[in-house]
């Protein structure tokens, strides 16, 4: 993949991108470009983009591991939101890659909460957020995203989870040049909105379908089950238990009865 596509597509928040061929992760190397990992070096501007062909520490949400095989498509994003903006940056990453992969791939994905791309009830892609905040001040977050672009029905059936890839899902290959562009496009256009007040939320509500199903759902708490009622303007689960009571869920692992497919990230 070019060095430079992210310039030639990105004209807001997007600078040219950094290519590692191999690394310990995208989101780490995020984290060294916004000086944190590496106290002498200045800040990075906002939206510049790494890119990983493998990873070798790769991870998703609550740490947990992530299947970083060459052939798929592994990037973290480094932005500066405010602390209001901060709790919408996983969100406008799923509208980016469901918006993407319909119209690279023409296919139909579906989002399940938090963080989950699905297509037919397996995971294709997942949304890590790592951010610095101190006090009131954001200084820094890392939004990465893994796809599962050239995982083989093989390679996916050694997985601990439902998953797929595009290129299982079309039978074709799937241009990942093109398709980062795109992404990253659809990124900048969300975040640039974002500054300027515009929630994606609504379009990233009507994308879960999550929503309306009864769920497991495993956090810090333990395990919970109910109806996913609907999300708050923050994008926190609001889950009905059997017995009447709301809670109120800002993470965990999903699990939908009816499937009896689990989604971790």
């Amino acid at each position: 993949m070019p060095p430079n596509l992210v310039s030639k597509r990105c004209a807001g928040a997007c600078i040219p991108a950094l290519w590692a061929a191999g690394c310990c992760s995208s989101s780490s190397w995020g984290l060294l470009w916004t000086g944190q990992r590496r106290r002498q070096r200045p800040p990075r501007k906002k939206g510049t983009v790494v890119v990983a062909e493998t990873q070798t520490t790769s991870r998703g949400r609550l740490g947990r591991t992530w299947l970083s095989k060459p052939g798929n498509l592994y990037c973290s994003v480094v932005l500066y939101p405010s602390q209001d903006e901060l709790p919408f940056v996983s969100p406008l990453a799923g509208v980016a890659l469901v918006r993407t992969i319909r119209r690279t791939r023409r296919l139909d994905p579906a989002l399940k909460w938090p963080n989950d791309v699905m297509l037919d009830g397996k995971k294709v892609a997942g949304i890590l957020v790592e951010s610095a905040v101190s006090g009131d001040q954001v200084k820094h977050a890392v939004l990465g995203i893994g796809v599962n672009v050239g995982l083989t029905p093989e390679e996916l059936k050694e997985l601990p989870v439902a998953a797929t890839s595009l290129n299982a899902e079309t039978g074709g290959e799937t241009p990942r040049d093109e398709f980062l562009a795109r992404l990253l496009h659809e990124v900048d256009g969300l975040y640039l909105r974002l500054k300027r007040g515009i929630s994606p939320l609504a379009e990233w509500r009507g994308m879960l379908h999550t929503l309306g199903q009864q769920v497991e759902i495993t956090g810090p708490d333990g395990p919970l089950s109910g109806l996913a009622e609907k999300v708050d303007e923050q994008g926190n689960l609001i889950l009905r238990l059997e017995d009447g009571r709301r809670v109120l869920l800002t993470s965990g692992d999903v699990t939908l009865r009816q499937a009896e497919t689990t989604a971790t990230s």
